[in-house]
């Protein structure tokens, strides 16, 4: 048997972003999703995450864990892929490290996807967006949060990916008059905000935690906020603002 845990830390630590210049985002992505995969091995195999072998990932546990990130935590189809799509990669960044396990990586790269039925829509209408601006409760400060998270959201054109990447130091000599982002194949852009973008992020500044990482929004507990956590917000939002619309979409 072939322990994980040397092989999955050169992997997170090393290969990614030294080797495949991922970003901060997508590696803490791949590493949630196998902090997910070893509590659902470790429980299902009942070992600790430290013992767990290479040969215990095989197609049935993965199988498995598939259908309970989907099912039992009630993860979109579009979360579940991802998973997989970590899974995969690190598989694939096996196969030349450890030929003894080539079957089991070249079987576990051929998981198909899960096919999703995308909810299309062409645009939304002004009323449309202020209601879903509006949304969030401006009192507390997970409500300033969100508020600032969408305003910037659509200000500045933003994928879930790129809102939820944006660090402290992404405001170019202190100013929120502009962001600096760091997009799909490491392009950086500089984009305009509008005065009332600059206004919510203020807001949200003037609550936020200091003693805490760099990332410019967070979840409860002051670590990074996820793209399954601001799809949850996202569609508590949508259904407060489905009052006034129902054609706002739900998607990420």
């Amino acid at each position: 048997m072939t322990p994980l845990a040397p092989d999955l830390s050169a992997f997170l630590q090393k290969h990614l972003p030294d080797e495949r210049g991922a970003s901060q985002h997508t590696i803490a992505a791949y590493a949630h999703a196998f902090t997910l995969l070893l509590r659902f091995a470790a429980t299902r195999l009942k070992r600790q995450p430290s013992d767990l072998a290479i040969e215990d990932l095989n197609v049935s546990l993965i199988r498995a864990f598939l259908e309970h990130i989907e099912e039992g935590r009630a993860n979109t189809v579009r979360s579940r892929n991802a998973r997989l799509a970590a899974i995969k990669a690190f598989f694939r960044f096996l196969e030349p490290r450890r030929p003894a396990c080539l079957e089991q990586a070249m079987m576990i790269r051929s998981l198909p996807v899960k096919r999703t039925d995308v909810k299309l829509i062409d645009y939304l209408t002004k009323d449309e967006v202020r209601a879903l601006l509006a949304a969030p409760d401006g009192r507390a400060p997970a409500g300033l949060r969100d508020r600032a998270m969408l305003h910037l959201a659509y200000a500045a054109g933003l994928r879930a990916s790129e809102l939820l990447a944006v660090r402290m130091d992404d405001f170019p000599r202190g100013s929120f008059a502009n962001i600096r982002v760091l997009g799909k194949g490491r392009r950086e852009r500089v984009l305009p905000l509008w005065k009332e973008t600059q206004a919510a992020i203020r807001a949200w500044l003037a609550v936020r935690p200091n003693d805490v990482g760099p990332e410019l929004f967070l979840n409860r507990d002051g670590g990074p906020m996820t793209r399954d956590g601001f799809a949850y917000r996202l569609r508590q939002y949508v259904a407060v603002a489905e009052r006034a619309t129902l054609r706002l979409p739900t998607s990420t």
